[in-house]
């Protein structure tokens, strides 16, 4: 009886937990901007409230593909399996079939350029053993890197209740990436890539309309809204911007690069916000 109490008991505050974090996040609009050379932060709105991060998810992906590769842990040419459960990721995938392979780089420049939810499921079960497990590394790794609000259930960013974040720790996450992997982060500048006789064009559109920008991340989802993390350099500055749960594409793109006007004109004046993030000197 006690046994059966403590279960129940358990399943109790597990599930009070549970609808704690879903009722705190929602698509709110929150933007942040960091100067990546000092730390600064020059803007921030609603920075620490939960939000779903979406496709901005395959930052974290991404972080840990590079680690693995640096620690011989992946191979760039190595071959991936796509599972039943990766190729069953909606919309955006190579739609190779379960069973059919890619290598690390294809895998990589998928999830950077199209955002392929299957090649981002075939890393996470590659390094994780299973999507699962992966999460679990995902959030552990966000928490290292200060992501203190920050939970990850899957590599691709499809939707999941428990998977939260913040507008200041994706910030976080795109300076940790330009700071760690200095080489592998030109990839975020790809605007298309070539995928077996196939020419295939990126949509992250900013790319494509302001000059400076060199990446990161787009990210939509019903819930969490549109999404972006862009890095941007210009006059002697470079800036991680963030921009989160707007109600299209265009405002969100709009949004951020009048946030970049701001602060990547000559003659930007600073903000004295108090940063959250570590001072680190990056190479424009």
């Amino acid at each position: 009886m006690l046994k059966t109490t403590s279960l129940l008991l358990a399943s109790a505050i597990s599930t009070i937990s549970f609808f704690g974090i879903v009722s705190t996040a929602s698509a709110g609009q929150a933007s942040y901007l960091v100067d990546a050379h000092s730390g600064q932060v020059l803007e921030a709105s609603n920075q620490d409230e939960l939000n779903y991060p979406a496709s901005l998810t395959k930052m974290m992906t991404l972080y840990l593909a590079f680690e693995a590769l640096h620690e011989g842990r992946l191979k760039w040419d190595q071959k991936l399996t796509m599972s039943e459960n990766a190729e069953s990721k909606e919309p955006f995938k190579f739609a190779i079939g379960a069973g059919r392979k890619v290598t690390v780089r294809e895998a990589v420049e998928g999830i950077v350029v199209l955002s392929a939810n299957d090649a981002a499921v075939a890393v996470g079960e590659q390094l994780g053993g299973s999507e699962e497990n992966f999460g679990k590394t995902m959030t552990a790794k966000a928490h290292q890197l200060g992501m203190s609000r920050t939970v990850f259930k899957n590599a691709s960013g499809l939707p999941d209740p428990e998977q939260v974040t913040t507008a200041h720790d994706m910030a976080t996450l795109g300076v940790a990436l330009m700071r760690d992997f200095p080489e592998e982060f030109k990839l975020f500048s790809l605007r298309g890539m070539k995928f077996r006789g196939m020419k295939l064009r990126g949509h992250n559109n900013l790319m494509y309309r302001y000059a400076g920008a060199d990446g990161i991340k787009t990210g939509y989802t019903d819930a969490s809204g549109y999404n972006l993390v862009t890095s941007a350099s210009k006059n002697g500055r470079r800036v991680v911007g963030v921009v989160m749960g707007e109600k299209t594409a265009q405002i969100r793109d709009d949004k951020m690069a009048s946030l970049l006007d701001t602060y990547l004109a000559p003659a930007a004046k600073t903000a004295t916000v108090s940063t959250g993030v570590p001072k680190q000197t990056l190479a424009n």
